[in-house]
């Protein structure tokens, strides 16, 4: 199991903003789509190492932020699927799935 947290936002403009605050600084994070173990609605969510998360929930409020809650979750470790989806180049140009 890995822990991972989770900052969701009012809104995606406030979502947008936390992303913008945070570009170039030194915690790891990425949007997501909300986990549906979280909420079943759509939206973009913040992850980012639980050892991170305090010092990210500062530095947004300093910065004027919504922060509307913040989650720790214990997720399966899990790959990327986007790898099994690509499309490969045949000779000749074309697609093949």
């Amino acid at each position: 199991m890995v822990q991972r947290s989770y900052f969701t936002f009012p809104s995606v403009y406030y979502a947008v903003k936390a992303e913008k605050t945070l570009l170039g600084k030194e915690w790891e994070f990425r949007m997501v789509p909300v986990p549906r173990s979280i909420s079943s609605s759509c939206g973009t969510a913040l992850q980012c190492q639980p050892e991170d998360a305090p010092f990210i929930r500062e530095h947004l409020e300093e910065c004027s932020v919504e922060v509307e809650n913040l989650y720790a979750l214990n997720e399966e470790s899990s790959s990327p699927l986007w790898g099994l989806f690509s499309r490969k180049k045949k000779k000749g140009g074309q697609n093949e799935r």
